[in-house]
């Protein structure tokens, strides 16, 4: 069950990121939700350094969002380089 609540929030979490990063996303909706995980977790990994996010606080989903935006510019970005090169 929990794996499944980690995918859904990184569901969640991914499509929040690509919707306050405007423009088109070199990837699909597979590319969201991994990009949404792997933002969850550097996110609150970060926001737990910063002790700004930890369990049942609000701040964690917001740092979530935060780790998955900087992740969707960083896959843009990497993207664009290759279709360049």
């Amino acid at each position: 069950m929990d794996l499944l609540f980690v995918l859904l929030f990184g569901l969640v979490v991914g499509a929040v990121a690509r919707f306050l990063v405007p423009g088109k996303e070199p990837g699909g909706f597979m590319t969201s939700i991994v990009l949404g995980i792997l933002g969850s977790f550097m996110g609150e990994y970060v926001g737990r350094i910063l002790g700004v996010s930890g369990e049942g606080r609000p701040a964690g989903f917001l740092m979530s969002v935060v780790g998955a935006v900087l992740l969707v510019l960083g896959h843009r970005l990497v993207m664009k380089r290759q279709a360049s090169a």
